[in-house]
């Protein structure tokens, strides 16, 4: 089993920044891909970013050159780093593990609580 917790989420103004954490604790062999998903009232689930076990990264166009998604695998916390942030970037923003790989199709295994962002 993997638990996920997210944080970092809040209010800003257009242009601004904001760093999402979640901290991630359970089997390693469940995680082989960890990512960021959004979902904005009204709208579907979308994927923002993923990264994999190795390291291979897949980012969203809407969000390519603003996002940026790491892990830090000491402290078995996953970011991302939301740079020139923009009203339509606002969502409930939730942390995702599973074992395959998101950007060629595998659903995700384990979902955080998700954590609110705000951009006016």
């Amino acid at each position: 089993h993997v638990q996920l917790v997210e944080s970092g989420g809040g209010s800003v103004q257009a242009g601004g920044s904001l760093t999402l954490s979640c901290k991630v604790s359970g089997s390693t062999v469940r995680r082989s891909c960890m990512g960021w998903f959004r979902q904005a009232p009204g709208k579907e689930r979308e994927g923002v970013a993923a990264i994999s076990s190795d390291g291979a990264i897949s980012v969203a166009d809407s969000v390519k050159g603003r996002f940026t998604i790491s892990q830090d695998i000491a402290k078995n916390t996953l970011y991302l780093q939301m740079n020139d942030l923009k009203p339509e970037d606002t969502a409930m923003y939730y942390c995702a593990a599973g074992q395959g790989l998101f950007w060629v199709g595998y659903d995700p295994d384990y979902w955080g609580q998700g954590t609110q962002v705000t951009v006016s």
